[in-house]
Parts: C-alpha cells; structure tokens; sequence
C-alpha cells in the first residue's frame, strides 16, 4: 500500500510540472547579454530548461550563445544588429550571413531556428530615420537567402519594431483608428505585405510601463491587467482595461488598414522593470507578470482578436547592467532574474496564480565575500576630492539604483559613496588597486547592504565566459545622475 500511495504521489507530482512546463511552452524570453559579467552561457540555456521555456529571443548570433543552444531544443529567434543592415542591403553579404549564422547550426542536435530578426527597432523614432532606406532591402535579402539555402520553409525573417511605428490620430485617441505613422506609412504597408506573402509575423515590442513613465497622469491601475476605473472606450462599444489590449488592438487596426489584417503578430518584447524609477519595482513587477501570464495561460486574446494564443517573448532574462540608459536608468534593471541568475520575486509561468519561484542558475560561482566601502578615516583633504571619485567609479559602473526612486535612493552621502565604490571594485574583479580612490576607500568583509539596497558581489570572471569588464556606456542620462551623486557627497 505504501508503495502504491508513494507512486500515487509522484503521478500527481509529474502531472503538476506537465502543467506547468506546458503552460510555460508558449513562453519565450530575451537573452540580452550586455553586462560586464554575463553569465555563462550553458548555464543559462539550463536555466531556460529548468524552468520550462522554450523559446528565447537574442539580439545577434553570438557563436557562444548558438553552441550552447546547440541540441537543447530551445527554439530561436537569432537577430542581425542595426550596425550590419547597411551591409545585409547586398545579397551576397546576406546569403554569407545565413550561411555563417544560420545554416552552420542547422543540423540534427544543432540549434532550432525559427526566426531571424532583421535588426533591433529601426524605426524608432528617436534613430531619425537612420535605417528607413536600408532595413526593407536587409529583410528581403535575409528571407531571399534563407530559402536560397533550403531553410526558408522553416525560418522566417521578421523585423522587430517598437509599438511607435503605428498610433492613433489626436482627434480619435482609440484603437480602432490605428494606422501606421504617417512618416513610414507607404515603407510599413510594403514590410507589412512582404511578410505576409512570405509566412512570417509582424514583431512588435509593447511596454505599458513605458507608458506610465514620464506620464503622471497616466492612470496607474490601466498599465495592469485587474481592472481600472478609467476603462477607454472605443467608437464601436469595445472596452479596454489595460493599455497592453488597447496598444496591440491599435496595431491589429492599422493591419486592417494596410490590407493585411490577418497577419500573425509576435510580441518581441513586454516586460517590467524592477529599479532606476519611481515605478520600477519588485512588487509592481509581480503585479504585472502575474496579470500577464494569467491572460497568457487563458488564451483570452484581445477583442478585436479573441480567444486567441498570442506568442510572447518577456523582456528580459537578467539585468544587464553595461545597458545605455538613454530611455532611463531602468535600462539595467529589466530581467525577471537578477544579474547572477536568482530569481526577484514570486512568478508563475503557468500563469495559475501560485507562489512559486522560478528555478535558479546552477553552478554560479562568486567573487571573494568582500566589498569597498568609503574609508571612515579618509583625512579632510582626501573627502575634498570624494565628488570626483564618485564620478570616475559611476562613469565606469552602474549607480543607477542610486537615483530617484529607485532602491537605494535613502542612504546618506557616505552610503551613496561606498555603493559607488563598490560597484566599480565589483565590476572591476576585486583587483586591490580599484578599491583605492586615493584613500578614500577601504576593503570590507562586513556587508554594507541595507534593508533595501543591495551591494552586490559579482560572479567570478570565469564563470562569465572570461570577458574582461567592459567600461559601462556613458549617456547624458548617465551624466546627469553622476553629476547629483557628485553634489550630494560634497555637500556638507
């Protein structure tokens, strides 16, 4: 008897991670690697396995990344960069580009490739039309090159794109008026026809947190998925809740308009960010994957395309934290996992609403359990220079959680000081020299975090694929928060 309850128990068991890994199927995730510390590749495709997603989105073609995908069965989508668009607008580059990237892992137990994305949001409108005359031709070479090399029934060339390409008149703000933006109609109406004529899916990234920052009168509930007080309400009848529905209904509607309104449509990325803003937390993070995945795991749809499955990549996989934080010092803080791999919060991939976390990397080996902290008994002459010291550590780590809003926005100078000092001692690999900030710092085995902010201890160089930290990008938005940081530690 006791065996058959012990067998009872492991049925129900494997059925409840069945479950869970069938709901969690549907899901893809971005793998963005811009750190100073990535982590080790292999140990992220087994995190994707451990945790049951099966679709990841890259954002170029890494040999590292694709050999550790290599036989995992984790389908792809690998990504040609805005920088080689130029390039792919000759046919020959493109078809070595397939060969290189595509064609060299497809093979039985090699990597499962089912889209190529052709660049990385070219239209935005912030590029200034720096990729309009360039990006269509790179999408034709790359789908011409993909069947010219035998794949092209199985992969599909896409071109991701931010939901700005499409939007509302001022006079008719409701989805059912979305059309293309007037600058790249006619260019968006032929991408549009292409795809469709060659299988592929219109790839749109949607962030309604995007919407909400900068916004304050953006109603806050309307960026979730439990209801707001503040419902839009179309010209024919239609509802809409939550800005998610309203932004990808828009987007159906200028499909209709461009004549194509059964294209298939992607979301490339949506996601929630955890520091650097106001509304940049854990918990509002939670709030909204869990609104996400539950509409996910119903296949609600939206209304103008109910009841349907609606393939979504999240965004992201970790922190990143060498990102340009030119949209906002948020940049770094987007991944549903930390920078080392442990998860921040309670996620239910099944989207059933359970308090589960998700599965850790595995074998992630540390630093040295130390930290660089500001010296207690730096003389009066060396606190002088502690401004420009802040400045040089920021310039080249990331203090984004050191600005407004964000985690560790509420300790003192001295706390603001030794979390800069850390970070760079950090980034850096703990070598002695970088804890010196001419006697301004002193190394620690005692944790300076607090309650709320966390100083960081990063993973062992080896263990991110032996890259040399790399200098994090500096932007005006970078500059700014350095400078207040600056201030703030002179102050008396």
């Amino acid at each position: 008897m006791a065996g058959r309850s012990g067998d009872r128990r492991l049925a129900v068991v494997a059925f409840a991670a069945a479950v869970l890994l069938s709901a969690a199927e549907g899901l893809g995730v971005n793998w963005g690697t811009m750190a100073s510390h990535p982590l080790p590749p292999r140990a992220v495709v087994r995190m994707l396995q451990d945790n049951g997603i099966s679709k990841v989105k890259l954002f170029d073609a890494d040999a590292g990344t694709m050999e550790a995908l290599a036989g995992s069965g984790v389908e792809v989508m690998v990504a040609i960069p805005n920088n080689l668009l130029d390039l792919l607008t000759d046919y020959d580059a493109a078809r070595d580009w397939v060969h290189e990237n595509v064609s060299r892992y497809s093979f039985d137990g090699g990597v499962n490739i089912k889209y190529v994305a052709v660049g990385n949001e070219p239209f935005l409108s912030s590029l200034n039309g720096t990729f309009l005359n360039v990006t269509f031709p790179a999408l034709q070479n790359i789908q011409r090159a993909l069947y010219d090399a035998g794949h092209g029934d199985t992969i599909k060339a896409t071109v991701p794109l931010n939901a700005d390409v499409y939007n509302s008149p001022e006079n008719m703000q409701v989805p059912s008026a979305g059309r293309f933006r007037p600058d790249i109609a006619g260019l968006m109406t032929e991408i549009v026809q292409f795809l469709n004529q060659s299988g592929a899916p219109f790839t749109v990234n949607i962030y309604p947190f995007l919407s909400l920052y900068g916004n304050d009168n953006f109603p806050l509930d309307y960026a979730f998925f439990d209801g707001t007080t503040s419902p839009v309400v179309d010209t024919n009848g239609i509802q809409y809740t939550n800005v998610f529905d309203a932004n990808f209904d828009t987007l159906v509607s200028a499909l209709v308009a461009a004549g194509v309104g059964g294209l298939p449509v992607v979301v490339g990325e949506v996601g929630w960010p955890t520091d650097g803003d106001k509304h940049a937390r854990a918990d509002l993070a939670q709030r909204f994957y869990a609104g996400l995945l539950r509409k996910l795991a119903s296949n609600a749809g939206t209304p103008l395309r109910p009841n349907q499955y609606v393939e979504v990549y999240l965004f992201s996989l970790v922190d990143e934290d060498a990102k340009s934080v030119a949209p906002g010092n948020f940049e770094r803080h987007w991944g549903i996992l930390r920078y080392d791999g442990q998860p921040k919060y309670a996620m239910d991939l099944a989207g059933q609403g359970r308090d589960t976390a998700l599965v850790a990397a595995r074998g992630v080996a540390y630093l040295p359990r130390a930290w660089c902290v500001l010296n207690p008994s730096a003389t009066p002459d060396a606190m002088s220079r502690v401004g420009d010291n802040v400045n040089y550590a920021c310039t080249y780590a990331d203090c984004t959680s050191l600005g407004y809003g964000s985690t560790c926005n509420g300790m003192d100078a001295a706390g603001n000081a030794s979390y800069a000092f850390n970070a760079y001692f950090q980034v850096q690999n703990q070598v002695e020299e970088s804890c010196g900030f001419q006697g301004l710092a002193v190394q620690t085995q005692q944790d300076p975090s607090t309650n709320a902010c966390n100083f960081t201890i990063q993973i062992e160089p080896s263990a991110a694929a032996g890259r040399r930290p790399a200098a994090v990008a500096v932007t005006v938005a970078t500059a700014m928060l350095i400078s207040v940081l600056a201030a703030m530690v002179t102050t008396p």
